[in-house]
């Protein structure tokens, strides 16, 4: 990596604090010097993202405000272009859009949606990031793929962000991560998720050695423009505290690990547990090592996280 990035933080919620409104959360968010208000995309306990991070860039004046990630499968391309470069413009150009094939099985089952193959919702997300990423164009686009055909549209409306927002595209699989590197401005590298959920497998994905390959594959991609690609880290577990290694072993069962294997959880990446300044050091340790520069804390831990968000952020 020629120049590290500095850091930055993005905070993913599902609803607003307990004790605020949405809009009072955004700037709240804004005000604890996180660069961005994530949203993700699921069917249970959330606010519709679309129309939250709407509502938070007009609540805010410097949040970005991001996707994190829209699953394509329950919007067609067009509709997402469209919704995409509303809030772009709205925002005037604090969008970060991340997209995603699909995974959370449980969505898939409770809204009648045929939850594909791998390969099949792979192939139709990678041909709808081309048809969105064209929209965001001057020209009309004419498309014709084995999921959508696009024929003589102009996008409307122009998003803010020349060419349109940044493309946040994250997996853990080869073909997603090589796909990332060759497309998008941030890269997620995180554990693949086979089983359609959350769960010890995954976990075990993600420590250390396979980040590693992860990082390849998106080297394979990338090619030259490596370089040129923010990494971001979803944080799954995050706390400060003074007891790191028992905090670790408590979490070890998720990850599929005994007890006295607790420290190599500790090195995960979707992990960040420790004193202020161990964090510190794992932030730099992980930013040297992989280019790891953009983390990401959600909900609960927002708050929780705020001093080392404030200790670290630009450094």
């Amino acid at each position: 990596m020629a120049h590290p990035r500095r850091f930055r933080f993005g905070a993913e919620l599902h609803r607003p604090f307990p004790d605020m409104t949405w809009a009072e959360t955004a700037r709240e968010v804004e005000s604890l010097g996180y660069s961005t208000l994530f949203v993700p995309d699921h069917f249970q306990d959330q606010f519709a993202p679309i129309a939250a991070l709407a509502s938070a860039a007009t609540a805010t004046s410097d949040l970005k405000v991001g996707t994190l990630v829209l699953d394509n499968d329950y919007r067609h391309p067009v509709i997402t272009a469209m919704e995409m470069a509303t809030i772009d413009a709205i925002s005037e150009g604090r969008l970060e859009l991340g997209l995603g094939a699909g995974w959370k099985r449980l969505d898939y089952d409770q809204g009648g949606i045929a939850y594909d193959e791998p390969r099949v919702r792979v192939e139709r997300f990678m041909e709808a990031v081309e048809v969105v990423r064209a929209l965001f164009g001057d020209d009309p686009v004419n498309f014709s793929g084995d999921y959508y055909t696009i024929t003589d549209m102009v996008g409307a409306p122009r998003p803010h962000t020349v060419g349109g927002p940044p493309l946040l595209l994250a997996g853990g699989a080869r073909r997603m991560l090589r796909f990332a590197g060759q497309h998008a401005a941030i890269v997620g590298v995180n554990p693949s998720i086979h089983s359609g959920e959350v769960d010890a497998a995954a976990a075990r994905d993600a420590l250390s050695d396979r980040i590693d390959e992860k990082f390849s594959w998106v080297r394979e991609g990338a090619g030259e423009r490596f370089d040129d690609i923010e990494f971001n880290a979803w944080c799954s577990v995050a706390t400060i505290t003074d007891d790191p290694l028992g905090f670790a072993e408590m979490v070890a069962p998720g990850f599929g690990i005994a007890a006295e294997d607790a420290h190599t959880a500790l090195d995960s990446p979707i992990t960040m547990i420790g004193t202020l300044a161990s964090l510190g050091e794992q932030l730099h340790r992980r930013r040297e090592r992989w280019g790891y520069s953009y983390h990401v804390f959600a909900d609960d831990a927002v708050r929780p996280m705020a001093p080392l968000v404030a200790a670290y952020r630009d450094a």
